[in-house]
């Protein structure tokens, strides 16, 4: 029961590192007009696949621990953020030649989802209080 929950929640900085990794190689090739390369295809589908296994794990702790109304936007958010990530992905992998801009937009978006998720569950996070 509680094992989802704390890999649920240690998984979260995964997703996090590999989506900040990603938004700065991806802003990197950007500026430096860099071609897609396999290295690009690789943090790419890295970020992607770990936002995707954190969702999987996420069901799995709605399942075994139950739920809650706050749920709902945390749970819209991030099915969001695995199709803004993954749409951008697969509409560049078909592109003649592919770049970076789409998969930077995506991660951009998709981050910026994730952080929308998480505030859907703890409101006060990014909010310092202390003055």
């Amino acid at each position: 029961m509680t094992f989802f929950f704390h890999l649920h929640s240690g998984l979260r900085y995964l997703v996090l590192l590999s989506g900040v990794i990603a938004l700065a190689f991806f802003a990197f090739a950007v500026a430096t007009k860099r071609p897609f390369d396999k290295v690009g295809r690789i943090i790419g589908a890295s970020y992607s696949g770990f936002l995707q296994l954190q969702v999987l794990v996420g069901i799995a702790v709605l399942v075994t621990r139950g739920y809650y109304p706050a749920l709902i936007g945390h749970i819209v958010m991030m099915i969001l953020a695995v199709g803004a990530i993954q749409g951008p992905l697969s509409a560049n992998r078909r592109r003649t030649p592919p770049g970076y801009v789409l998969p930077l937009v995506g991660t951009l978006v998709s981050l910026a989802l994730v952080a929308g998720g998480i505030l859907a569950i703890r409101p006060g996070l990014f909010v310092s209080t202390a003055f």
